[in-house]
């Protein structure tokens, strides 16, 4: 896991891909939530852990000396992610915008602060030849990462399948951003184990989430056709069977564990 000395034009070019890709992604979620006035179904834990892995994420690309573009990568995601997670606060908590501000702000800084605290602490131990805090922040990185993507599971859950509230463009963006950033990192003189790991994690669970509306896209096909014939959408037939008390196949389930 040694930093890398060399960084061949090939990773180069694919990272600064992942990097644009990963820099305008949340940018239709933003878009989406801002046009709705509404964050239903995108989980706010979602955007504050993503955040979160930011800093283990931007530390271990800057003390292994990832080419520029993935050390770049991770602070333009964590900032992106805490806007988003603003607007759950302010569309879905109902939080007044100074607070909204204040809190998101505060939190950039902080986190801005433990990052260049770490990397300032853990560059010379990691030079001196011990790899094992590096290590464990790459670990981290992963985990959090990982867990971020959990909730939208939960309100996959709670919808029968059906994924609402998450810009598909936004998050099919995220999936190309995490392909070319291994991609980056394949192309490199060493693979980075840990650094792909993280790639490979947000991949695999992204395609989990695509695969969880498009099921449910097939489940409910006839009963959205129907629906279509009589001028209604599927929101439109779901008000209605709430309202009425009936038994519906495909009505909310009342918790969701995001």
């Amino acid at each position: 896991m040694a930093p890398q000395e060399e960084i061949p034009v090939a990773a180069n070019v694919l990272g600064t891909i992942g990097t644009i890709l990963w820099s305008i992604q949340l940018i239709p979620q933003a878009w989406t939530n801002w046009r709705r006035k509404d964050t239903e179904g995108l989980p706010g834990i979602m955007m504050l852990l993503w955040a979160i892995s930011g800093v283990p994420f931007g530390i271990y690309a800057v003390v292994q000396n990832f080419n520029i573009p993935l050390q770049v990568q991770p602070h333009i995601f964590m900032l992106l992610c805490l806007v988003n997670w603003g607007q759950t606060l302010l569309y879905s908590n109902k939080w007044p915008i100074w607070r909204v501000l204040l809190v998101t702000t505060g939190t950039a800084v902080l986190f801005a602060g433990i990052e260049t605290a770490l990397i300032l602490t853990l560059r010379p131990v990691y030079d001196a030849g011990n790899e094992t805090p590096m290590i464990v922040v790459g670990v981290v990185a992963a985990i959090v990462l990982a867990l971020g993507l959990l909730p939208p599971y939960g309100e996959a859950w709670k919808r029968r399948g059906r994924i609402a509230g998450i810009n598909f463009l936004f998050l099919t963006m995220d999936s190309l951003g995490a392909l070319f950033s291994l991609f980056s990192l394949v192309a490199q003189r060493t693979f980075d184990v840990l650094g792909g790991v993280m790639y490979i994690i947000v991949i695999f669970l992204e395609i989990g989430i695509f695969a969880s509306h498009l099921i449910w896209l097939f489940r409910t096909r006839r009963l959205r056709r129907e629906a279509e014939r009589e001028g209604k959408t599927f929101d439109d037939v779901l008000a209605e069977s709430e309202a009425q008390g009936t038994d519906f196949k495909f009505a909310e389930r009342k918790s969701t564990w995001s």
